[in-house]
């Protein structure tokens, strides 16, 4: 498959999870694919190599911190230097903090929503000043926001905000031909998921599902990789639940 073949697609927290999964997905679409990563070099770079390999498309590894507005500017200073042009943005990164809303600090506070909200909000104001027509931005958000969870009121609380921000946006840049979109995934098998699931709470997650299992990260990439298509030219300012029929 071929679809996205010369376009150029950036994807933040790219170097592992549902990020890598994505990246790779645009690669084997022929994309040439803004590997972002925030620490980990070397599985950026894997991710690299594994684009590279299919050898009709091109991926470069950028480290930008979401959280830090010049390292948000620099990604796609970068990115517009290196290819020319912007595509495709896909907002992927993100913190999770699972506490009681009693439990969480300011500083946890301030951590989650500076990457997942005002990172994603100044992505998508330097994304729509370099962006070409007609191109695509998608962001990843949580079934959270939909069905909430205990321990969760911050973390969806940050991933709500990318949601409004979307349908405002789709409003904004819709003449440009510019579509604006959320993913929504459920659980989903990474080490995020990990990191909060211990291996009994896996196994009752993933019976919320008809499919009786939780999500692959190529699960989800699959459905972004719809939205980003010529085929979802009409889908804009909308959240699409990647859940397995579990939100």
């Amino acid at each position: 498959m071929e679809s996205q073949k010369n376009k150029v697609a950036i994807v933040t927290g790219a170097s592992r999870g549902i990020g890598r999964a994505i990246a790779e997905r645009l690669g084997q679409q022929g994309a040439f694919v803004i590997v972002n990563y925030a620490g980990n070099k070397e599985k950026a770079q894997d991710v690299v190599r594994a684009i590279e390999a299919g050898g009709s498309a091109k991926a470069v590894a950028i480290q930008a911190d979401m959280s830090r507005l010049a390292d948000i500017h620099r990604l796609f200073e970068e990115t517009v230097s290196i290819f020319g042009k912007l595509d495709i943005l896909v907002n992927n990164a993100g913190l999770s903090i699972m506490k009681p809303l009693v439990d969480i600090t300011e500083e946890e506070f301030d951590r989650l929503f500076a990457i997942n909200a005002r990172g994603v909000f100044f992505a998508m104001q330097e994304a729509v000043k370099r962006m070409s027509d007609n191109g695509r931005i998608v962001s990843i958000t949580t079934g959270g926001t939909v069905m909430g969870a205990p321990g969760a009121t911050a973390y969806s609380g940050s991933k709500a905000a990318i949601e409004g921000f979307s349908i405002s946006l789709a409003k904004e840049v819709g003449q440009r031909g510019i579509t604006v979109n959320t993913v929504i995934p459920g659980a989903t098998d990474t080490d995020m998921f990990a990191s909060v699931a211990p291996p009994e709470m896996k196994q009752m997650i993933a019976q919320m599902s008809p499919f009786g299992r939780i999500g692959q990260p190529g699960d989800v990439a699959d459905v972004v990789m719809f939205v980003v298509s010529e085929e979802a030219r009409w889908l804009t300012g909308q959240s699409i639940r990647a859940t397995g029929g579990a939100v």
